[in-house]
């Protein structure tokens, strides 16, 4: 067997970890931030035994790396260039697959057919004054890490912080990637309130993973 074979075998094995809608799913979890095997759980809506299976499947091809605390195991991705990895994926599945095409047409247009805010639009909207950026994702996501002077507003309280938000500004809203239904429906609230709103092209682990200046903590 070549070397150039033995390369492509393990090339096939990375490949092969990613072949897993349930996978993929954990792979965007992990690309929020550390996370334990339990809250992977909850956040996938698998059992703590299946996840934990996929997770050692993605640990096993190099795409996460675990480490132990007492009784919990904790796992994180094994470098942002995996986000990178997902990102190639979903656009040539978006470019080629009519599939997905009609899915998104179907499942996501229907909240929100605006073109959405650019990282380079972004910077420029918030240095000017003319943005407010809010984080939808959850507390412990927020402060494992987001972006600059983003508020953190999970959806679940957003109507009862809609008095806060200014009405002058166009108001930004991410979460945890381009398909992350917590944006569209954040968007979808804040257009109805009377808010101009629109959401971030992709997700905090985009950001991330293109050198963005980011924050953590509170």
């Amino acid at each position: 067997m070549s070397a150039k074979t033995l390369v492509f075998e393990q090339f096939a094995r990375v490949a092969k970890a990613m072949a897993s809608a349930n996978r993929l799913s954990l792979l965007e979890a992990l690309a929020q931030g550390e996370r334990s095997v339990e809250v992977l759980s909850k956040a996938t809506g698998m059992s703590v035994a299946n996840t934990s299976h996929h997770l050692q499947v993605l640990k096993d091809a190099g795409l996460a790396v675990s480490r132990k605390e007492g009784l919990q195991v904790f796992y994180r991705l094994s470098g942002d260039q995996i986000v990178d990895l997902l990102g190639s994926v979903r656009r040539v599945a978006e470019s080629h697959l009519a599939e997905v095409d009609r899915i998104v047409r179907e499942h996501f247009d229907k909240f929100d057919s605006l073109t959405p805010v650019g990282h380079e639009e972004l910077i420029k909207l918030t240095k000017a004054g003319d943005a407010v950026v809010i984080d939808v994702r959850p507390p412990e996501e927020y402060r494992a890490g987001h972006i600059p002077g983003a508020l953190n507003v999970p959806l679940s309280e957003l109507p009862t912080r809609l008095k806060k938000l200014p009405h002058d500004q166009e108001v930004v809203a991410y979460c945890r990637g381009p398909y992350c239904v917590l944006a569209f429906q954040a968007v979808e609230q804040l257009r109805q309130a009377g808010f101009k709103a629109r959401r971030l092209e992709d997700g905090f682990p985009e950001w991330k993973a293109g050198k963005r200046p980011i924050e953590s903590g509170e």
